[in-house]
């Protein structure tokens, strides 16, 4: 096997997540031996172009999870990496840590179920809240990306998202409206219907893109999907 730097794999990894086939660009990844691949994608989590930023985050989900499954142990060990990251005893952010635990979770039951409870108690003011704003919603997105994959695991903590329906910051609104979508709780009707008029507009990644939302929009597209979860 070829041996290369760790600069020079960084930037190999930064030329493949920018391509424009995102599935592509993964299975180019999973060329590399995980745990050497791991190490390049936890720095660009802290880029400063969010497409480079969440692609990361892609790429470590799929990663992570593919680990998870071969060699869980080690999946363990990045796991609690971001775990770490996101401890005031670290002093660091963990920017991207929250976003990652969450994709990794979304494509990995071994590592829902083992590091599900963690993620919600960064949302949680009597768990291990998370106080850093832009933290908060990645935490959001993490909920809503594991909650589209496995609703079972968010739907009892619903509750935990109406402070961020009421939120005077747009993002944390469009945020918990877009993760209130999959769990269907009638706990959040009358706080989504509250917001469907909203007309700020944030951007959320999803499928590979980052692409702008109006919140009233997100906030009725819930409601729409709560309404025809009870209609059969």
């Amino acid at each position: 096997m070829r041996t290369i730097t760790h600069r020079k794999l960084k930037k190999e990894v930064l030329a493949i997540l920018g391509s424009e086939d995102l599935d592509r660009a993964i299975s180019i990844l999973f060329r590399f031996p995980a745990r050497q691949i791991v190490n390049p994608l936890f720095g660009l989590l802290y880029s400063g172009e969010p497409l480079v930023r969440w692609r990361a985050v892609s790429a470590m989900g799929a990663v992570v999870s593919r680990l998870a499954d071969e060699q869980p142990e080690s999946a363990r060990v990045i796991m609690r990496r971001f775990l770490w990251n996101l401890n005031d005893e670290s002093g660091g952010i963990g920017w991207g840590s929250p976003e990652a635990m969450g994709d990794i979770m979304a494509r990995s039951g071994r590592m829902a179920a083992e590091y599900g409870c963690m993620l919600i108690s960064y949302a949680d003011p009597h768990g291990n809240y998370l106080e850093h704003p832009v933290l908060q919603q990645g935490v959001l997105w993490a909920l809503g990306r594991l909650g589209r994959q496995k609703p079972e695991m968010i739907r009892p903590c619903a509750s935990l998202l109406i402070p961020w329906l009421q939120s005077g910051d747009p993002n944390h609104r469009g945020l918990a409206a877009w993760a209130a979508q999959p769990l269907q709780s009638p706990a959040l009707v009358d706080h989504l219907d509250a917001l469907c008029n909203d007309p700020d507009i944030i951007t959320i990644y999803m499928d590979g893109r980052l692409t702008d939302h109006v919140v009233g929009g997100i906030a009725r597209t819930a409601l729409n999907g709560l309404s025809g979860s009870h209609d059969g």
